[in-house]
């Protein structure tokens, strides 16, 4: 199977499309199948040797596109190479097991900053021209690395959680698949306050040390087309300092429940599409992201010129999410024609004190949403990581690279029907947001517009219909013009 190149890429992208089109990969034609590898299939063995064989074979062969048949095929990591399609054929299951054991650990990046984790089990850097393909899955097994918080689970499924196996936590109010994976906590903890880099020390938190199902770092023209990526250890797909990404047709599943379950994590990259796919998850659904505090700051590679549209979220902690890892900045953004339904927050903006970074030059369009249980658009600049924070001061600081920056953002054609708060804006007394515009729209909600240090805030065309009144309040908010 050949990947098509620029030549014969999509045509029926809109006439307004905002950036050029990122270039595909030009993957060769040679095709190597995973049944040549296995002698006899057997769905309670490891493949993990036969698939990374086919997979070394073919860029040896300078490129191709490995086959995975229908079937259920365990594996453990895999390590992806340049001018690769992995294929995915429909019926087939690529599930990725849960033991530590198979899982060296590595330096790489994590929420943001350089971290000590396991290896991701589909796992590529400084890679050129690789596809995803197909329509089979690409299971991560996140039950057996995950753990859980008391207060989503039922009586009956807490109990049923509990007769599977695992520990509980100090207070019983968190559940993990084991002893190691709950006390690596601490250890992980310590070694990091001691600036401990080396991947060994770390080898009895192993367990705790949660891969990204996907991660490609510093890649170039990679595209996912096809698949359903789901049940991820931690976050499912993460592309970081990638160029030309093309992400179209997948579908990427977590439960609802599962800790730092997000779906797709575009951070520093540059030059990117998301269109047509689906996402229902347990954190943010597709999330653009730049480093964290200082080290996103020093590494200052923006994420930039990425567009998103046609897109549906089921669920997740927010629909198209920017931060609250901003650092290194965000900016040239164009986001149209989603849906977002029961998502805790529709559009949402999150960043804090000690983050610094500029996100700017954003636009989202005919966005749609229901069912939202916070904020359809959501402006938090006091973001402490905490589930849920909504935390607020008045207290005024210095302004300093470490001051976050969020400023012309246009927000148009907006529909909402159910949530708590149509438009929350939390910006910092010492540095406002600045420059939000939004235009035509329409919202049932609880409460309208709850607006708290912003400037050149522009509102035309607001219909809301709320149970609280008034329906726009503002706080501190210089040279408004509301219509």
């Amino acid at each position: 199977m050949t990947v098509q190149t620029n030549a014969a890429q999509d045509q029926d992208k809109d006439q307004d499309q905002a950036y050029p089109i990122p270039a595909l990969p030009d993957i060769p034609d040679p095709t190597f199948s995973l049944a040549d590898y296995v002698e006899t299939p057997d769905p309670l063995a490891l493949c993990t040797d036969a698939l990374q064989r086919a997979i070394d074979d073919c860029a040896a062969a300078g490129g191709g596109t490995v086959r995975i048949p229908a079937g259920i095929w365990r594996t453990g990591p895999l390590r992806l190479r340049s001018r690769l399609a992995l294929h995915a054929e429909a019926g087939a299951i690529v599930r990725f097991e849960a033991d530590p054991a198979l899982y060296p650990l590595v330096a790489t990046q994590y929420e943001g900053q350089s971290a000590v984790r396991c290896l991701s089990p589909l796992d590529g850097e400084a890679l050129e021209d690789i596809a995803f393909t197909g329509s089979g899955v690409f299971d991560g097994c996140g039950e057996g690395w995950r753990p859980v918080k008391r207060f989503k689970m039922t009586d009956d499924q807490w109990r049923k959680l509990q007769q599977s196996g695992g520990v509980l936590s100090e207070g019983g109010e968190m559940w993990w698949p084991s002893a190691e994976a709950r006390d690596g906590e601490a250890l992980v903890r310590r070694l990091r306050e001691q600036g401990v880099t080396d991947p060994e020390a770390y080898a009895p938190a192993r367990a705790h040390l949660r891969p990204a199902m996907l991660s490609l770092r510093g890649c170039k023209r990679v595209l996912l087309e096809g698949p359903t990526f789901q049940n991820s250890p931690a976050w499912c797909l993460h592309l970081m300092d990638c160029e030309q990404v093309t992400v179209r047709n997948i579908h990427v599943l977590n439960p609802w429940y599962s800790q730092n379950g997000d779906g797709l994590d575009l951070e520093s990259c540059r030059h990117a599409l998301v269109e047509r796919s689906t996402f229902d998850v347990g954190d943010d659904a597709i999330c653009l992201k730049s480093g964290k505090d200082e080290e996103g700051r020093r590494r200052g590679l923006p994420c930039e010129f990425v567009t998103i549209r046609d897109c549906t979220v089921y669920h997740g902690h927010g629909g198209v999410v920017v931060g609250s890892e901003m650092s290194g900045g965000v900016r040239a953004v164009r986001v149209s024609d989603c849906l977002f339904m029961n998502t805790d927050i529709g559009i949402r903006f999150k960043s804090a004190r000690g983050r610094g970074g500029v996100v700017e030059d954003i636009v989202m369009e005919r966005i749609h949403m229901s069912g939202i249980p916070l904020e359809a658009v959501s402006f938090h600049l006091f973001y402490a990581g905490k589930e849920g924070s909504e935390g607020y001061d008045e207290q005024t600081y210095e302004v300093t690279e470490e001051t976050p920056v969020i400023r012309n953002i246009t927000l148009r054609d907006l529909t909402c029907i159910g949530a708590q708060t149509a438009l929350l804006i939390n910006g910092l007394p010492e540095l406002p947001l600045e420059g939000l515009t939004v235009e035509n729209f329409t919202a049932e909600s609880a409460c309208g517009v709850v607006a708290r240090h912003a400037d050149r805030l522009t509102m035309r065309g607001l219909r809301l219909q709320v149970t609280s009144e008034p329906d726009i309040q503002l706080h501190a908010c210089t040279n408004t013009d509301i219509r």
